[in-house]
């Protein structure tokens, strides 16, 4: 209801613009406003840190810094991974794995030569090693073929075993069984990486060795020697590279 502000005459039409009892100019009421629902503003969540994949890639290559060039990666990507987190402003993570991945990296860059210097070194030491075996070898069969041609000098014929031509054990006198005539270690078959095999091949009636073959074969093939020897009373050294030799397989030279 609206009133006349002049005369108090009550207006009973809305929206009039003079009072009808003293014709006074009537105020006019401002159209509403729409109100415009305030804003809220809700905070917005922080973003986890996430990770750097080049210091995860670090860690990674580090661990396998054997294997080449995994060593050299882990270096690089663990120094682009530090830098990247620096920069990022605490949004990434993983300075803890790209330091272990560097530290690794630079463990392997240090063992790389070393790694390299025993791939070239080792196999040469292992074929200088087996070429001094096999040296060895035939010099002991000759040793082995002299010392025969003395048994049988002094008993009628050739030694029945290898170990006939060992050391006397403290006795002055030498006997069938014992000549001292070899060291006990080359008596005992096995010396300087190879296995020696003594066998009677003729005897005569009375039991005195006509003839024999020594064999000589390497303990571990391809590590201890490669080749193989066979030598009788006759002083040649036969030898075959791979397998047995026999009186059948070509000279040594």
């Amino acid at each position: 209801m609206v009133f006349c502000n002049t005369c108090g005459h009550e207006i009973q039409q809305d929206g009039s613009k003079f009072c009808p009892k003293c014709g006074i100019h009537l105020p006019q009421a401002a159209p509403p406003t729409a109100t415009t629902p305030s804003t809220v503003s809700l905070p917005v969540a922080a973003l986890a840190p996430e990770t750097s994949g080049l210091a995860i890639g670090s860690l990674i290559c580090g661990i396998l810094f054997f294997i080449f060039p995994s060593a050299i990666a882990a270096v690089v990507m663990g120094h682009i991974s530090r830098a990247e987190i620096r920069r990022s402003g605490g949004r990434k993570t993983g300075e803890g794995m790209a330091l272990a991945g560097l530290v690794l990296g630079y463990i392997g860059v240090s063992i790389i030569p070393i790694l390299i210097i025993a791939a070239i070194a080792i196999p040469n030491l292992l074929q200088s090693k087996m070429s001094a075996n096999e040296a060895a070898a035939i010099a002991m069969l000759e040793a082995l073929t002299e010392s025969s041609v003395m048994y049988s000098t002094t008993h009628g014929g050739f030694p029945h075993t290898i170990s006939d031509l060992r050391p006397s054990a403290g006795s002055p006198a030498s006997s069938s069984s014992a000549a001292d005539l070899i060291d006990a270690v080359l008596a005992s078959g096995v010396k300087n990486g190879y296995s020696f095999t003594y066998a009677v091949v003729a005897s005569d009636p009375s039991g005195n060795v006509l003839s024999y073959s020594i064999t000589a074969s390497p303990v571990t093939p391809g590590a201890t020697g490669r080749r193989y020897f066979f030598i009788n009373q006759t002083g040649v050294i036969h030898a075959e590279m791979g397998r047995a030799a026999t009186a059948d397989s070509p000279p040594n030279i």
